[in-house]
């Protein structure tokens, strides 16, 4: 089984550290977890694997997870907005704002 195999298999984060030997502090880990695996994922599919050992594709993967977890560290998941649904949080919004104030009630009912 070679490492990427071994990786896939993994669901726990604490699992893909034990595995790849990287130390954590799990108060970081409870807050990021899911943020530090997904930028994981993101630097590792930046990666060309092809044609690397397998002590090569581990040597990137621990490379990958302590850069992304140094990430973490860093600062918050707020601020990295590895997510979707945070990254839209902070995009300006199409509609415009119109105040009550402005709509004219009587119009309204004209054009009906």
């Amino acid at each position: 089984m070679t490492m990427l195999d071994t990786l896939k298999g993994l669901s726990a984060a604490e699992d893909f550290f034990s595995v790849l030997g990287v130390p954590y502090d799990p108060a970081v880990l409870r807050v990021a977890r899911l943020h530090i695996l997904r930028r994981m994922g993101e630097y590792l599919s930046r990666e060309d694997l092809t044609d690397l050992t397998d002590a090569a594709v581990t040597e990137r993967a621990r490379a990958d997870l302590e850069r992304a977890y140094g990430d973490f560290v860093a600062s918050s998941p707020l601020e990295q907005r590895v997510f979707k649904v945070l990254k839209d949080a902070v995009r300006p919004s199409r509609r415009a704002f119109v105040p009550l104030s402005d709509l004219d009630v009587r119009k309204t009912k004209a054009v009906s």
